[in-house]
């Protein structure tokens, strides 16, 4: 309404900024948006407590503690995941669980014609969402290597980075699951070359 705009980086210091650019306002004007500012603080409260029980509950979570081996991987990702699994025992194949997600592709089948189409998208879309959002960190931001990245790296040379975030998405959803079930970690490996090219 006032045309004000503010940097995205404020963080901390949005209250201050707010206050500063409102004070030649009218004073109802004024009483509105500090009654907002004081309604934001008390969420940002609530939020950081929530937090912390979040963080101590996962810290103390050993499947979480397991799933965060995962390049990509952090303590939301891997709470949601384990939530969505429940059992993991439930199901017979770690492919079923990409499945109930909603990451493996439509088929199309009419006579002698058989096509796949794009990932279904059943399932907990929170927990899809951020199982890309593990795999686009697992290839463009984790330091680390391993199979599954050098993988995914030579399929985003094929067919493109969003088919491969998906594709890398889909087999994390697998890997997971079976991690749950064997209880064995994340495997890396150092040597960077030696995957690319295999």
């Amino acid at each position: 309404m006032y045309g004000i705009k503010f940097s995205k980086k404020a963080g901390k210091g949005f209250r201050r900024m707010v206050e500063a650019a409102i004070k030649d306002l009218f004073p109802r004007v004024q009483r509105a948006i500090h009654s907002l500012l004081n309604i934001l603080d008390t969420l940002n409260c609530e939020i950081q407590e929530l937090t912390k029980t979040v963080e101590e509950v996962a810290a103390k979570d050993e499947d979480v503690k397991l799933l965060k081996t995962v390049d990509g991987v952090g303590l939301i990702t891997a709470l949601a995941f384990k939530a969505e699994m429940d059992d993991p025992q439930r199901f017979k194949h770690s492919k079923n669980a990409a499945a109930y997600i909603g990451l493996t592709p439509r088929q199309y089948s009419s006579g002698e014609v058989h096509r796949q189409g794009g990932i279904s998208k059943k399932g907990s879309k929170r927990t899809r969402y951020l199982l890309v959002e593990a795999a686009s960190a697992l290839l463009t931001r984790c330091k680390g290597w391993s199979k599954l990245k050098a993988w995914g790296m030579r399929l985003q040379k094929k067919k493109g980075n969003r088919k491969a975030i998906v594709a890398v998405a889909r087999k994390l959803a697998v890997i997971m699951h079976k991690m749950l079930l064997t209880r064995q970690p994340f495997e890396r490996s150092s040597v960077e070359k030696k995957l690319i090219a295999a």
